[in-house]
């Protein structure tokens, strides 16, 4: 048997690959982003069923390959299961994940993303927080971990809509999801994210398209 690593990580991505294999993109603290294969994880009773679904997050054990890895198991600590349960929060969820898969490349250092990806997903699962609010801040913060961003708004705004912007760019991860803002400071906010989408982000992305799509229902 190849040798075997650990890596600490997040399923950003499951998807089938042939009859009962599924090839997973795995967000990892040690190794940045990679592929892996669970060879039978789609066979009844494989015990990498349930590592092998999306934001599953925790301790990976994996062999690496030419082109990718095989997983050979997993300790999961968080199924993010709350996530699931609301069509809306999975689709933000899953945007969140796809973000973090265009930013992410192997071999670089995952351990920020994946905190933020912990944390934003922790936030969605709370009831005072909106949605449209974590998504905000969520976009921000992995434009700044990735460099991509201006350190004051890059359109004028208020005091509480600037605050938040230079909250979220530079206050630690774990106390990002701690304030709320007023309809009008927030909808200052949310332009100057978009602002900076539009100049840094050179795509757009699936899961907000259907996220977009859902909400106009």
């Amino acid at each position: 048997m190849r040798d075997l690593v650990q890596a600490t990580g997040m399923v950003l991505m499951a998807a089938p690959s042939g009859e009962y294999d599924k090839r997973l993109v795995i967000l990892t603290k040690e190794r940045g982003k990679i592929t892996a294969f669970a060879r039978g994880a789609k066979r009844p009773g494989s015990l990498l069923r349930a590592p092998g679904r999306p934001f599953a997050f925790g301790s990976f054990t994996l062999a690496q390959g030419r082109d990718a890895y095989s997983l050979y198991g997993a300790e999961i600590e968080n199924y993010f299961e709350g996530l699931e349960k609301d069509v809306e929060c999975a689709c933000y969820a899953s945007y969140f994940a796809e973000f973090a898969a265009y930013y992410g490349r192997e071999g670089i250092d995952g351990g920020e993303t994946l905190r933020l990806l912990y944390q934003s997903f922790r936030a969605l699962l709370k009831p005072a927080l909106p949605n449209s609010l974590v998504q905000r801040i969520f976009e921000l913060r992995i434009m700044v971990i990735n460099g991509e961003y201006t350190s004051k708004p890059p359109v004028s705004t208020g005091d509480s809509a600037a605050y938040a912007w230079e909250y979220t760019a530079f206050s630690p991860i774990e106390k990002l999801y701690t304030f709320l803002l007023k309809e009008d400071a927030f909808g200052e906010f949310r332009r100057c994210v978009e602002e900076n989408k539009r100049r840094f982000i050179d795509r757009e992305f699936h899961s907000l398209e259907i996220l977009r799509a859902l909400q106009r229902e």
